[in-house]
């Protein structure tokens, strides 16, 4: 049986495990790291595996610093016992952005997703205009810009997925102003000469929040799961982020593209009645699946980083042991289920 944790610190104790990659990967780094959008799920595991991956390293005067507004004044505090400096800062702010220090290490991960479509004007701003004063903020910098599988078209479920080489699309007001924080950071690459990567993600996974805790939460609760959009790849939030701090040494002029995700094509279907065992509960489904899905081939990365290390069944026992202890959910869905492009 698998024991999962129960705390909101020993998850992301569990999350930002760094992996030997990360390690290596600050270790060949020099100089001090930047994460902008700390507060979020993401941004918190990543600045604190870099600090632990830092400390592994052997690296334990190497600053890592956190930016953010933190609205939540808890979240700054566990970030600093953790060893993160964190850096209160609205990013759409130039004359707070040019008061950060200089870092030559810097992943980004702030931006809108969830309410793009009621405020649209805000999503240009945060997706769009912040990603312009960053570029010109962080010229000298190599960066990691988090992007989404989302810019991609919907591709065949028989095929392998969306690859790097894939033409982007424009399915919805996130995923188009997710194609201008692309566009804006490749403009001025050219401009300055700045080195960076797009990480499209999709989709990452925890005990709290992921695609897969929205299924198994589904099932438990007895409620119907939507297969239209039958299919999707995702990974563990622990190895996404490892990725990440592996992808700062890859940055490059003109910009890298990376798919992030695991190597399998994953079935709704399949992955609700494998949590209906494991729950004693069996699934109920509406819909029927669409011939195509947002699906991305992360051949290239798996080729770099290998395979990911917590595999889907794992990823499914733990999240099984945390509704079942009664562990507590972000309760944030995912959205998973959506077609038309908006969040």
């Amino acid at each position: 049986m698998t024991i999962a944790p129960t705390t909101d610190h020993d998850i992301e104790l569990l999350l930002s495990t760094p992996t030997p990659g990360a390690i290596a990967a600050v270790k060949n780094l020099p100089g001090d790291f930047m994460v902008l959008g700390v507060g979020g799920k993401m941004g918190t595991t990543t600045a604190v595996m870099l600090r632990r991956a830092l400390d592994a390293a052997g690296r334990r005067d190497a600053q890592v610093y956190g930016v953010s507004r933190f609205s939540r004044p808890e979240a700054r505090r566990e970030l600093e016992s953790l060893g993160v400096r964190t850096l209160a800062c609205d990013l759409a702010d130039a004359a707070a952005l040019a008061a950060l220090p200089d870092v030559p290490n810097l992943l980004y991960l702030a931006g809108q997703k969830f309410g793009t479509e009621d405020a649209p004007g805000l999503a240009w701003i945060q997706n769009t205009v912040v990603p312009a004063l960053v570029a010109q903020r962080f010229r000298d910098a190599r960066l990691v810009v988090f992007s989404t599988g989302c810019v991609y078209p919907f591709v065949p479920v028989t095929g392998p997925g969306a690859s790097e080489r894939e033409p982007v699309a424009f399915l919805g007001e996130y995923a188009t102003t997710c194609v201008g924080r692309e566009r804006v950071f490749t403009h001025y690459a050219g401009e300055f000469g700045t080195r960076v990567l797009f990480y499209r993600l999709n989709y990452a996974v925890e005990l709290r929040y992921g695609v897969l805790v929205d299924v198994a939460a589904k099932v438990a609760r007895g409620e119907p799961i939507d297969l239209t959009m039958g299919w999707l790849n995702c990974i563990w939030q622990g190895d996404a982020c490892a990725r990440a701090i592996q992808c700062l040494e890859l940055a490059a002029c003109p910009p890298r593209i990376l798919n992030i995700t695991g190597p399998e094509k994953l079935r709704i279907r399949d992955l609700a009645e494998e949590f209906g065992r494991r729950l004693g509960r069996p699934p109920v489904f509406t819909g029927t699946e669409a011939d195509a899905a947002w699906l991305s081939d992360a051949a290239e990365s798996v080729r770099l980083f290998g395979p990911p290390s917590v595999s889907v069944a794992t990823m499914m026992d733990r999240i099984v042991a945390h509704l079942q202890s009664g562990g507590r959910l972000l309760g944030k869905p995912t959205h998973f289920e959506t077609r038309d492009g908006k969040f």
